[in-house]
């Protein structure tokens, strides 16, 4: 797994804290480092929602729950906590990467702190890059008024983590959508009937509930959405 330390380090370079510095490399006090730590810590929710498919999880799951009518069930912490074991098996791949040419490096001493950052960076790029759009990417440049990069190698991070950012988003509620639309039917198919029964005193749904939970049931609802959800991420 990636190391929070270096996570932190690749959107602010001073929050890395050495524990073995390179040769010509100055230390830091030990409170300054423990402060650092924190400031680390306080950002990776952050850093977590928005480079990461952490993103788009939560919103289809939130969606798929509004759409189901069930309110609370599953929790949150239940979504959360699914969302946060995909998002582990997903980036598995790119934080082995970032682990055994930046951090393992560093960690015996052999790099510095900032040599570190730039071997993880590509890394992280190379991800961001497929999912995010190019007309988000622009957007962002132009926002930042930054020169327009030659080549995707030469796209900053402080640009291409917002537009992925964006890119998830606009994912996410398309995908939400698409969840909405067969609970939609049903919800529209139990109106129309307690309508014609003349039972208006009766909220439609309440009624459709049942029928929603049955639906996804019997589709075996979450291997098709967590399979599906897996699968938009090209793995």
């Amino acid at each position: 797994m990636l190391k929070p330390a270096l996570w932190a380090a690749l959107i602010s370079p001073a929050w890395a804290a050495p524990t073995a510095q390179a040769p010509g490399a100055g230390p830091l006090g030990a409170p300054m480092q423990v402060a650092l730590l924190l400031a680390a810590l306080a950002a990776l929710p952050a850093l977590l929602m928005a480079s990461t498919p952490f993103l788009r999880i939560t919103l289809v799951l939130h969606f798929l729950r509004q759409a189901l009518g069930t309110q609370t069930a599953p929790s949150n912490q239940v979504l959360l906590g699914l969302a946060l074991v995909l998002t582990l098996v997903l980036m598995e791949p790119v934080a082995s990467r970032i682990h055994e040419s930046a951090w393992r490096p560093y960690q015996r001493g052999e790099i510095a702190a900032e040599a570190a950052i730039e071997r993880a960076k590509p890394h992280l790029r190379n991800y961001l890059i497929r999912y995010a759009r190019e007309k988000d990417i622009a957007l962002m440049i132009e926002i930042s008024k930054r020169p327009r990069p030659a080549s995707a190698a030469e796209v900053d991070l402080a640009v291409l983590i917002p537009a992925y950012t964006l890119s998830e988003l606009k994912a996410g509620f398309q995908i939400g959508a698409v969840l909405f639309l067969p609970f939609l039917v049903i919800d529209l198919v139990v109106a129309s009937v307690t309508l014609a029964l003349g039972m208006v005193q009766l909220p439609p749904a309440m009624l459709s509930a049942p029928f929603k939970i049955l639906l996804f049931v019997l589709v075996d609802g979450w291997n098709l959405v967590v399979g599906s959800l897996v699968r938009s991420f090209g793995t």
